[in-house]
């Protein structure tokens, strides 16, 4: 386990030495695998608060405060500590700001996109080297960034008190949240066990039992995609909320194409604390199939900019701690084993595709596709077929769409696996086939139009609204007719109507951008 120390965060109320090279990244083990860290070592020091951390095969990726470079360390003679370091994205322009303003993220989702919050980008790794790719709208986000077992992506907004935005569509397609995102008007609402209101909330977010009654600071989000929690647990929301000393748990839902959330629990949360120190800053799903928490175990959390005079006094009296981490496990389950990916065969992680545990999914196709290994790719296109291949079963939808999406980030999908997805049974592998055709589309591909004309009638409305965003690539009259049978057959959609204002929207946007640089370029 990788984990970033900030050993300068606001250790006095000034915040003064918050820019100095004094933190570090931490990399702990578990030897024995009984589920607590028995060893450590400074894997990298005299950092200026890492903030960005993302591991690919046996390097890490580490971005720092107030710089967007990113560089990739590694230890080459085995001894814990970081030896090689090397460039992977540089950009001269550097940026300061409120620290929840900043970027954040690195999370390589199934599409083999690596997204941020706070920045209009995201990246692709070639192997050596990331790839900028700009979003004309940016993101919802601000700290912290998740998805689920299909790609859809979560974010969350402090300044706005949004605990969840950002899940409707891909950011890249610009930016859509609906007004009903939630289930109940009282889904912002948090029910606080603390007596004394967060020395960090404002006046006015408090009650008159004195504790905090509303988001202002919800991040570190996560789905939970592990297998040793009950069942029930399953792909649902998980955000914390610092200020609250709490943890938000959600269930979400899909009707008609639009996602919404709603609380688990009535008037209550699903980890509450009276320990004002507290804060919960991010949440992970394991390797062993628990729930991690990330606690910052400090009494204040605000950047030195959102300092507020009334916070001074309460302040002085708490006691700055180190960082506390927490698993959640169950009492009847036994935690999964400890995974050493990095040292088996490529032909063994192709069958990790249809593990129960997202992580073990998510991570075996990242490594494949940082291998480059394209010699696998005979296996990977017979569970794309549903045959079992390297597999002792046939493979589930999940892993169909895992080994479609990893022979697209080998860039190896063909004319014939993309047809054979067009037509699977299950609609996720339906929708990852449409996403994926995109290339063709964007070249006006009329054989590839031709297969995707039977999804405008297809029975999921997640199909459906990937189908209008992809079909809005292509210039083809084709096209521009299928978009118009989707808004006619499906009147009233709600998703689909904010789809297409949305589509207006981004038009006008590089309409307007176009304009301003010729005008500037006069």
């Amino acid at each position: 386990m990788y984990v970033a120390q900030m050993e300068t965060n606001m250790q006095a109320i000034q915040a003064t030495g918050v820019n100095k090279p004094a933190s570090q990244i931490m990399l702990l083990e578990d030897t024995n695998n009984d589920g607590k860290m028995d060893k450590s070592a400074v894997f990298i020091d005299k950092l200026v608060s890492p903030r960005m951390l993302l591991c690919l095969g046996n390097e890490l990726l580490v971005n720092e405060i107030n710089s967007p470079n990113i560089y990739a360390y590694k230890d080459t003679d085995g001894n814990g500590k970081s030896d090689q370091k090397r460039t992977v994205f540089r950009r001269k322009k550097k940026s300061y700001s409120n620290k929840g303003l900043l970027g954040n993220g690195l999370d390589w989702n199934l599409d083999n996109w690596i997204y941020v919050t706070n920045a209009p980008v995201r990246f692709r790794y070639d192997g050596m080297k990331m790839q900028i790719d700009s979003l004309l709208y940016g993101n919802n986000g601000q700290w912290g960034i998740t998805h689920d077992n299909y790609g859809r992506l979560f974010y969350s907004k402090a300044t706005a008190g949004l605990p969840a935005c950002g899940f409707q569509i891909n950011p890249v397609y610009g930016q859509l949240d609906l007004t009903d995102k939630y289930q109940h008007s009282t889904f912002a609402a948090v029910w606080s066990v603390i007596k004394l209101p967060d020395v960090d909330s404002r006046p006015g977010n408090t009650g008159t039992m004195h504790t905090i009654t509303r988001f202002t600071a919800p991040c570190g989000q996560s789905i939970f995609r592990g297998d040793r929690l009950p069942e029930s647990m399953r792909g649902d929301y998980l955000v914390a909320e610092p200020a609250g000393n709490l943890i938000r748990r959600a269930k979400v839902t899909l009707n008609e194409g639009k996602v919404t959330l709603r609380n688990v629990y009535a008037h209550d949360e699903f980890i509450t604390s009276t320990d004002m120190n507290f804060r919960p800053v991010n949440t992970y799903t394991g390797p062993d199939g628990c729930l991690y928490i990330v606690d910052m175990n400090q009494g204040f959390n605000r950047d030195a900019r959102q300092g507020q005079p009334f916070l001074n006094t309460p302040i002085r009296s708490k006691n700055y701690k180190t960082g506390r981490i927490y698993r959640l496990v169950h009492d009847e389950l036994k935690p999964g084993p400890r995974p050493r990916m990095l040292n088996e065969p490529t032909e063994t992680l192709v069958t990790y595709l249809d593990h129960p545990n997202g992580w073990w999914r998510d991570n075996a196709q990242k490594e494949m596709v940082v291998r480059g290994d394209r010699w696998i790719t005979p296996f990977l296109k017979q569970i794309v077929s549903g045959e079992k291949g390297p597999m002792s079963h046939e493979p589930s939808a999940v892993a169909r769409v895992h080994a479609l999406w990893t022979l697209e980030g080998l860039e190896d999908v063909d004319m014939i696996d993309l047809q054979m997805a067009l037509e699977d049974k299950d609609a996720q592998v339906r929708k990852a086939a449409v996403l994926i055709s995109e290339p063709y589309l964007k070249e006006d591909n009329t054989q590839v139009i031709v297969w995707l004309e039977p999804l405008v009638n297809d029975r999921s409305y997640e199909v459906r609204a990937q189908l209008f965003l992809s079909l809005s690539y292509s210039k083809s009259e084709e096209a521009k007719n299928l978009l118009k049978e989707i808004l006619c057959r499906n009147p009233g959609n709600e998703l689909l109507g904010g789809i297409q204002n949305t589509l207006t929207r981004n038009e006008k946007g590089k309409a307007y951008r176009s304009n301003l640089l010729a005008f500037n370029k006069q």
